[in-house]
């Protein structure tokens, strides 16, 4: 299954709690939910590492040329 699909399986899903009206719009959500976050997860997780490796550079620059005054 895809992470559009199970998005919208857990939108019906929690929707369908409420009780109040049909399950088509929390499936709505949640597959759009599921949409945004296959895009937005991996460019955060991506940036993290980038900021790590530059931060570790920068240490590593410090620990060979010494401190530089800034």
């Amino acid at each position: 299954m895809g992470a559009t699909t199970i998005g919208a399986l857990i939108g019906a899903g929690i929707d369908s709690l409420s009780g109040d009206d049909g399950n088509a719009d929390g499936a709505i959500i949640g597959a759009i939910t599921a949409n945004v976050l296959k895009i937005v997860v991996p460019l955060a997780v991506t940036y993290a590492i980038g900021w790590a490796v530059l931060r570790g550079a920068a240490e590593l620059k410090d620990q060979v040329f010494g401190e530089s005054e800034a």
